[in-house]
């Protein structure tokens, strides 16, 4: 009787302890709103949360509603009592759209080999409330607080008329950017482009979207369209890290921060540029849209026979400077005319390209005389009158004072006519009607062993060519250092500006980066308007360029783009990146040949 007790106490006993097991082992995968009834302006935080780890999480649809931050990711684990406690949650921040009754629809995760799902959560949505109190998170207050906007001076010119794209961001003055980073600069297709360098971030107070803001200018570009038509400038990209208040507050009352990262894009921007009007378009028109001088000078009109004199041709004013054609000087052809030595200064800025274009031709004269220069038109568009404008420079007369005329020189070449000497004696014989032949004495050619030599000599000369064709050419120390400094004389020619600015870093990474784009240009023969970060891996892949190379030289592009862009600091001197920027060009030269 007492053995049948014990053994029953003993199994009540398996069995609880088997109970209690289960029961800490089983998973628990569950949805939890902050409420059930909220104002169509309020927030819901949703929480999914389980006891195990678990994969290929699954969230809702989250119909009539917007997301508004998330998931964020929380893990807590501890062992505590020699029991181990786990908890995973995923937390989502949404907005209703409408007022009604919704549904948060079921969550699902694989945990051990199984799919648990979640129950669905009902959420009765009202009017909107008059103080909403639901706690904004450090994601969604960034997402209200910060806009990048691309500003375009002009979204209709002409071709070939230039227009400014101003990238600004506007921050809100409760929220502190810590930094920025660009993640994909607009190559801009299409346009003739010069970004204008920002010495250094100031702010400004502005407004909004009806709101009060701080604004700062991140990017400035200068663009020229070079066809008619509906062209887009890509997006710009940004990578922003920001700190926003919270509603705690530290031990002296102040509001604790918290850190978010937001990427905003200014969007594409679409520019119809109009062609240029073909009525009244004169035949001296040689591209140039803007507003121009021109004129035509000579720094002296006296001079002698074989002395030289210069005369320029030059365009003043603002407008497609650099994309446009001098008109050709037209001279008397009986002047030497030297190739004309061709100087611009220009300055662009958000205004456009402004400044002069030249031509210098030194001219020499060869006789005495007068030589007129007649007048020349230039013709270009003013985009603002929107008519086309010639404009003729002004005559000049070339005098020559002293030396030979042209028709003495005619006459002196006439004199040196060349003359036959005739001998005294009769150069000429009767014709003779009888033959007196004679055999040849000593041996034929090809009895001779010069014959022999002869005859051998071509193929005695391909065998040579064959034997020096199959050897190996080996070069010499110092046949490899003239090759060595040649390629690196190349790679120092590009990187001849960012030389000049090693003192001065913010300059200096400006020219790298554009150095390394013209060495691109001019290794692989392309536009530069088609090489763009994310197409030069395509681009020296086609060329089988080893892959450590291409990492090395897109490393560099960001390193530029960092110490421009960022507030960080770079660990290597600029002296250190010129040389590693020397090496790597001389690399890529030795493989593009």
């Amino acid at each position: 009787m007492k053995s049948r007790k014990l053994h029953f106490l003993i199994s009540l006993l398996y069995i609880g302890m088997s109970f209690a097991y289960a029961q800490n082992n089983a998973v628990v995968f569950e949805a939890s709103l902050s409420k059930s009834k909220l104002g169509v302006n309020e927030r819901l935080r949703v929480v999914f949360s389980m006891n195990k780890d678990g994969d290929n999480f699954n969230p809702p649809s989250f119909k009539n509603f917007k997301v508004i931050a998330g998931p964020t990711q929380q893990i807590s684990s501890s062992f505590v009592n020699g029991k181990r406690s786990y908890s995973k949650s995923y937390t989502y921040v949404v907005q209703p759209l409408q007022k009604g009754k919704f549904e948060i629809g079921q969550a699902s995760i694989e945990i051990q080999g199984e799919t648990y799902k979640t129950i669905t959560q009902k959420v009765e949505v009202t009017s909107a409330v008059e103080n909403p109190n639901a706690p904004k998170s450090a994601a969604s207050i960034a997402e209200e607080s910060l806009f990048l906007v691309a500003e375009v001076s002009n979204t209709n010119p002409y071709e070939n008329q230039g227009f400014f794209v101003r990238y600004k961001l506007y921050i809100d003055p409760q929220v502190n950017v810590t930094n920025f980073r660009p993640i994909d600069n607009p190559s801009y297709p299409n346009f003739w482009n010069q970004e204008i360098p920002i010495n250094q971030y100031t702010t400004e107070e502005t407004t909004y979207k009806g709101k009060r803001f701080r604004a700062v200018v991140l990017k400035r570009v200068v663009l020229y369209p070079q066809k008619s038509g509906k062209l887009e400038i890509e997006p710009f990209a940004l990578d922003v890290s920001v700190d926003v208040p919270t509603s705690r507050r530290d031990f002296f009352g102040r509001p604790m921060y918290a850190s978010a990262n937001k990427v905003l894009t200014a969007g594409k921007r679409s520019i119809n540029v109009k062609a240029l009007p073909t009525t009244g378009k004169p035949d001296s028109f040689t591209g140039g849209v803007g507003d121009f001088d021109f004129s035509i000078e000579a720094n002296r009109a006296q001079l002698d026979a074989s002395e030289s004199l210069q005369i320029e041709v030059k365009i003043t004013g603002s407008g497609n400077l650099k994309l446009m054609q001098l008109p050709d000087l037209q001279l008397p052809s009986s002047l030497e005319v030297y190739e004309p030595e061709f100087n611009e200064n220009i300055r662009t800025n958000l205004g456009g390209m402004e400044g002069d274009i030249s031509k210098l031709y030194t001219v020499v004269p060869s006789y005495k005389g007068s030589y007129p220069v007649q007048e020349i038109a230039f013709s270009y568009f003013n985009p603002k009158t929107k008519k086309y404008v010639t404009t003729y420079s002004e005559p000049i007369n070339i005098e020559v004072i002293n030396g030979p005329s042209a028709i003495e020189e005619k006459e002196n070449k006439s004199n040196f006519v060349s003359k036959m000497v005739i001998p005294t004696t009769s150069s000429f014989h009767f014709i003779k009607v009888q033959t007196s032949f004679e055999g040849a004495s000593g041996k034929g050619f090809e009895e001779k062993g010069l014959f022999y030599i002869l005859f051998a000599l071509p193929f005695i000369l391909l065998l040579i060519y064959e034997i020096t064709k199959r050897s190996i050419v080996v070069l010499s120390p110092n046949d490899e250092n003239r090759a060595l400094k040649s390629v690196q004389k190349l790679a120092k020619k590009h990187l001849s500006e960012a030389h000049k600015t090693l003192d001065r870093p913010e300059a200096f990474y400006t020219a790298l980066e554009q150095a390394l784009f013209k060495f691109l240009q001019a290794k692989l023969k392309i536009d530069i308007s088609a090489i763009t970060k994310s197409n030069i891996e395509v681009l020296l892949n086609q060329r089988q360029i080893e892959s450590t190379i291409i990492i090395r030289f897109i490393d560099l592009i960001e390193l530029c783009e960092l110490a421009r862009y960022s507030s960080g600091t770079i660990e290597k001197s600029t002296e250190e990146i010129y040389k590693t920027a020397v090496e790597l060009l001389s690399d890529l030269d030795k493989r593009l040949k």
